[in-house]
């Protein structure tokens, strides 16, 4: 007998066998055990905009900068962004400062 994966959804060690899905008791996910089930990250801006590789974005507040004289305006456009998956979701190129991570509910899609 195979070992049976824990749900996707919710890491219930509970699932059991129905056909050729497998049934999670606890949240009622059903899946494929023989699909990967690939979970993509959604990041979102400030109001809600899904955001997407190469975007580009506005600082809608004062950011203050570590080793800089000044803040991140609000108002600076971003051009062509990056998202990554750490805390500082967005990696980006701010001119005058040089390479930035941001978090995304500082910014909005321009």
């Amino acid at each position: 007998m195979s070992k049976i994966p824990p749900c996707p959804n919710c890491k219930s060690p509970y699932a059991y066998p129905t056909d050729n899905l497998l049934m999670c008791p606890e949240c009622g996910h059903e899946w494929n055990p023989e699909e990967d089930e690939i979970e993509e990250t959604v990041i979102k801006d400030a109001n809600g905009n899904v955001l997407k590789d190469g975007d580009s974005v506005v600082v809608v507040k004062d950011l203050p900068v570590k080793g800089a004289p000044k803040p991140v305006k609000a108002g600076t456009k971003v051009k062509n962004i990056r998202l990554t998956d750490s805390d500082h979701n967005i990696d980006c190129k701010i001119d005058g400062f040089g390479s930035m991570a941001l978090k995304s509910e500082f910014v909005k899609k321009a």
